[in-house]
């Protein structure tokens, strides 16, 4: 069998995390299949591999804070590239003849890039899989992108088989975006998609000192996911771990631009504060903290969950509601804090990880297990697996 997994990269670096972690759960159902990902991620070659996947790079795109796109490396026209893109993904298909391919959240790649590799996948036999992260955005704001294209009749008609990374009893995308009964017939719900604990070693000294450090002071870790939009809240835990009863450990993401880099390694060395640009074994290090300061994407709140960490979540507001939705319906469950972007001064911050650093680990992971479920990847791969025998 071949794989072949679609991964949209506009911003962030959750959707391929996600590919990863199901692709990992496949290789141990099928050790002899083939996958490949296609990714316009860095970062990507840095994650722990599985061992029978290779990765196919493509140009970037960046989304925009106002709506649409742009090229952050090559500079052209984003029509140009969209074509350049849309080729690539063409050709790897007609290439690589997968079994199934599976894509993340954008149904028909951005732009509508992915539309001609998919009729090639389905001319050749096969399978094509969509995943969604269980919140895509606002209901109003989803509608009225996907309703003048009917995109929820077009999913019915090229997708084999939806899957759902969550739970509808937390936030049901089935009921707020509409599906139509066509859809909801391949639809399946899988839990929440985590990443497997990487088996390498810190890939920084700084990283290991800081959890060797056996002062009796709590850890406490600070990170924004892939960084583009994550400076004025790490500033803002830099600020807040001066002078603490914490030791805090700030993970700025390889997206952040260089300049906000700089300026927050600045301040984090003069307060003493752990510094990393990247750490691509955060699902580990996360183990071994008190409590965790982070942004709202679905990987590290999934993962900070599973693992039972108090966790304060400062999440994004803008272009898309949808860390805002997650936050306030895991708040709901009594599973973590939320401040609002407005809200999170030093003082609010800092008073959030005293309140968190107080919670029973033990207790938060009891009810994390018992709300919600975090087989996701391996429930993935059950149901791609399932189509493939049918």
């Amino acid at each position: 069998m071949r794989f072949l997994f679609c991964s949209h990269d506009s911003m962030g670096l959750g959707s391929a995390r996600r590919q990863l972690a199901i692709a990992t759960a496949l290789g141990r159902a099928v050790p002899q299949a083939k996958m490949l990902l296609v990714t316009s991620a860095d970062e990507v070659s840095r994650f722990d591999l599985p061992p029978n996947l290779d990765t196919v790079k493509i140009p970037g795109l960046r989304k925009l804070p106002g709506g649409g796109y742009f090229s952050p490396r090559l500079g052209i026209p984003v029509s140009q590239l969209q074509i350049f893109r849309s080729q690539l993904l063409l050709e790897t298909v007609k290439w690589f003849r997968p079994t199934v391919v599976l894509v993340d959240k954008h149904p028909f790649g951005i732009g509508g890039e992915l539309k001609r590799a998919l009729i090639a996948a389905k001319r050749s036999g096969a399978c094509i899989v969509l995943g969604l992260r269980d919140i895509l955005d606002d209901p109003v704001a989803v509608l009225k992108d996907w309703s003048p294209s009917h995109t929820q009749r077009r999913i019915a008609e090229c997708y084999d088989l939806v899957l759902i990374y969550g739970e509808h009893s937390v936030y049901d995308p089935v009921k707020q975006y509409r599906f139509p009964p066509s859809l909801i017939e391949r639809t399946k719900y899988c839990g929440y998609v985590i990443n497997p604990p990487a088996f390498q070693t810190w890939p920084e000294d700084c990283c290991a000192l800081f959890l060797s450090k056996a002062d009796g002071h709590p850890k406490v870790i600070g990170t924004a996911g892939g960084g583009e939009d994550g400076f004025a809240l790490l500033k803002t835990f830099i600020q807040a771990a001066s002078g603490a009863a914490w030791n805090g450990f700030v993970i700025v993401g390889p997206l952040m631009p260089v300049k906000e880099r700089d300026a927050l390694q600045r301040m984090a060395v003069k307060i003493h504060v752990g510094f990393q640009v990247f750490n691509p074994c955060l699902s580990g290090l996360i183990s071994s903290v008190d409590a965790m300061v982070c942004m709202g994407g679905y990987n590290t709140l999934a993962e900070a969950l599973s693992k039972g960490i108090p966790t304060i979540c400062v999440p994004r507001v803008r272009p898309r509601s949808e860390q805002l939705i997650r936050a306030m319906a895991y708040e709901r469950l009594g599973l973590l804090w939320t401040l609002k972007p407005n809200e999170c001064s030093v003082e609010a911050l800092a008073q959030k990880v005293d309140e968190a650093l107080k919670t029973s680990r033990q207790g938060l992971l009891h009810r994390a297990n018992a709300l919600l479920n975090f087989d996701g990847a391996r429930q993935a791969a059950r149901h791609i697996l399932a189509l493939v025998r049918r």
